[in-house]
C-alpha cells in the first residue's frame, strides 16, 4: 500500500476482480518494467475490510458479476500491451 497517495496497489488478479465485483473502482493501472500489471484502488477502511474478507475466504460476491469482471479486467490488461 502506498500511504503517501492513499492508494492500494495489487497485481493479484483474483483480489482485483473481487474488489471490482464488490463495487470498488480502479483508480489507475500501470505495468512495471518487467511487464507486471498493477491495479490501484483508493484506500478506505471499507476496502481494507473487503481485502481482509477476501483473504479470510469470507467475501461473498455474485458469481456472474465476478465472471463478467474477470473478462473486463483481462480486456483492460491486454488493451494496455
Amino acid at each position: 500500500m502506498d500511504t503517501k497517495s492513499l492508494t492500494m496497489r495489487t497485481h493479484d488478479f483474483g483480489l482485483a476482480t473481487a474488489l471490482v465485483s464488490s463495487g470498488f473502482e480502479i483508480s489507475t493501472t500501470n505495468r512495471d518494467i518487467n511487464g507486471r500489471f498493477y491495479f490501484m484502488f483508493k484506500q478506505t477502511d471499507k476496502l481494507t475490510h473487503v481485502i481482509n474478507s477476501y483473504w479470510a475466504n469470507t467475501l461473498d460476491v455474485k458469481a456472474r458479476t465476478f465472471f463478467d469482471n474477470t473478462k473486463m479486467l483481462k480486456s483492460l490488461i491486454y488493451a494496455e500491451e
